[in-house]
């Protein structure tokens, strides 16, 4: 179903994991699609590609999400080139996990600039190029409302603050007709936390469906909030976890 002709779509980290997922559900979905990427060309251009090859148009820009001014700069290239911007979706983000004591401020700053910082800059700026119809989509983590393992406070904090931003911000755009909202995915099977790594043995007993998560069951609730169906959905923070929060 072609719910999205006509529309442009950002994708902020989209060249692997949860990011392409997205990128290539809306872009199936119908709507021309830009995605940034900070390292490994490569894989961004395969997602373009492969976007292409299905007879989607797509774009690959070079942003690394911790400088501000790239991030603004991404924004305005899409509109620019794709000729509008009607959905924008925060999915770049680190994760790093360490003791609070053991916690630099070096590694504060780096995750508060890449999590929250550009998720305020890449939102300020898409919101000058969007009108009725628009959409603001952050990816955020269940880990905003429960940290079951040691070393993830920080983590959490950045994720907090996302579900904080989006119900403000839904205040902000909603008479313009723009709806922002959060998507908090629990253990998704991807590159930065494998089904088969570390953590699996500490996660994998918290959840109610006893496996971890797809990156396209992830790509589809972005896809709905993306859509016409999805137009009286604003602030809110919609958890996709297996029953992690149970």
């Amino acid at each position: 179903m072609a719910t999205l002709n006509g529309k442009v779509a950002l994708v902020t980290g989209g060249s692997r994991g949860i990011g392409a997922a997205i990128a290539k559900r809306l872009a199936s979905d119908g709507a021309a699609v830009a995605i940034t990427y900070s390292g490994g060309q490569e894989k961004a251009d395969e997602v373009v590609r492969d976007i292409e090859s299905s007879g989607g148009r797509a774009i690959a820009m070079r942003a690394n999400s911790a400088d501000a001014d790239a991030v603004t700069a991404a924004v305005d290239e899409t509109a620019k080139t794709l000729g509008r911007l009607d959905i924008l979706v925060n999915n770049a983000g680190v994760a790093t996990i360490a003791p609070i004591d053991e916690f630099t401020l070096e590694d504060f700053d780096r995750l508060m600039a890449i999590n929250v910082r550009a998720v305020f800059v890449a939102a300020k700026e898409a919101s000058r190029h969007m009108g009725e119809g628009g959409r603001i989509i952050t990816i955020g983590s269940v880990n905003a409302e429960r940290v079951p393992f040691v070393g993830g406070s920080v983590y959490g904090m950045s994720k907090a603050a996302v579900a904080g931003f989006t119900r403000g911000l839904a205040r902000d755009l909603g008479p313009r007709g723009i709806t922002v909202n959060t998507v908090q995915p629990g253990p998704v099977d991807t590159e930065m936390n494998p089904a088969d790594g570390p953590f699996a043995a500490v996660l994998l007993p918290t959840l109610a469906i006893r496996r971890y998560g797809h990156v396209d069951e992830i790509a589809s609730l972005v896809a709905f909030l993306s859509g016409p169906d999805a137009g009286y959905i604003t602030g809110a923070a919609l958890s996709i976890d297996g029953g992690f929060l149970a």
